[in-house]
């Protein structure tokens, strides 16, 4: 049986919010009660969007929080070349197609003419890489919400793995750095949810492991937003670091009377020693 390797991957394109410390609290205590390793990945590969002063205020705020990864940080912006070697691959073995529609166009077709008609080359036009996408049900039992089943063909469609403009999408990017790094379980939001099919088939199409997944409900705002950066989530205030960590706590429905403390190290020691014992809900929470 492998040992727990978990890990906590930001986008550096904002300061961390309440929403954002949730997920990294969870992932680390996950992954400490089950004596494991948590990592930290800068998920940069968006480089229009994303900044190093953010991902170094990333980690700055994190170690604040008592929460420490144990190996060197991993920037997804130095993996370029491991992300083109797999799409090279996928595309050798025609998994991988070059696809010369936008976006919009994309939409506007996919349905009605098939595969066929986006590999035939477009004059002065850059193309973009699509994932091969079978008729085929994916299904996975998820920690927490439970049995989760996506047909990928009718729900989703050829999905694309680098873009017209060269940044390589999301989905190949986790997956080669999940593998690369040997994550076991993944514990992240239930927006993520809906992508794990797809990254399920594409580990299959590269022969990559499988890992185990947990996904967590979502703190919301009034209006059952997603606290993100979309929704104007506040930037964590460090000076209230210890009461925005005993209010996540509470969260969780310790069996056990949370101590009172504060020192942050005794209180995360507390966490993981009772972490086991909580039921997370499938239902997103409301905060103020």
């Amino acid at each position: 049986m492998n040992k727990y390797i978990g890990r906590f991957a930001p986008s550096p394109t904002g300061p961390l919010h309440i929403g954002s410390i949730f997920a990294a609290l969870i992932s680390y205590l996950d992954a400490k009660a089950n004596q494991g390793t948590w990592l930290l990945r800068i998920e940069d590969i968006d480089t229009y969007r994303c900044s190093e002063d953010m991902a170094t205020h990333i980690q700055k705020t994190l170690e604040e929080f008592g929460l420490y990864w144990d190996e060197k940080v991993v920037y997804q912006s130095e993996r370029i070349a491991l992300y083109q070697h797999y799409l090279d691959d996928l595309y050798k073995r025609d998994f991988a197609y070059p696809c010369f529609f936008s976006r919009k166009e994309w939409n506007r077709i996919k349905n009605l003419s098939g595969r066929d008609i986006n590999i035939k080359n477009k004059p002065n036009r850059i193309p973009s890489y699509r994932l091969k996408v079978p008729d085929i049900n994916i299904s996975f039992t998820d920690g927490i919400v439970g049995l989760y089943q996506q047909n990928l063909k009718q729900e989703v469609g050829d999905f694309i793995l680098k873009s017209a403009d060269g940044c390589f999408a999301y989905q190949l990017a986790v997956v080669v750095d999940d593998e690369l790094q040997g994550v076991t379980d993944i514990v992240r939001g239930q927006d993520l949810l809906d992508s794990t099919p797809r990254q399920i088939y594409l580990k299959q199409c590269l022969n990559f492991r499988p890992q185990y997944y947990k996904h967590f409900p979502l703190l919301t705002n009034q209006q059952g937003q997603k606290w993100s950066k979309q929704t104007k989530a506040p930037e964590i205030q460090l000076d209230k670091k210890i009461q925005i960590l005993y209010e996540l706590l509470n969260l969780f429905g310790f069996s056990e009377p949370i101590p009172s403390t504060n020192n942050i190290q005794e209180l995360l020691a507390w966490a993981v020693k009772n972490w086991n014992e909580i039921k997370l809900s499938k239902k997103n929470i409301i905060t103020e």
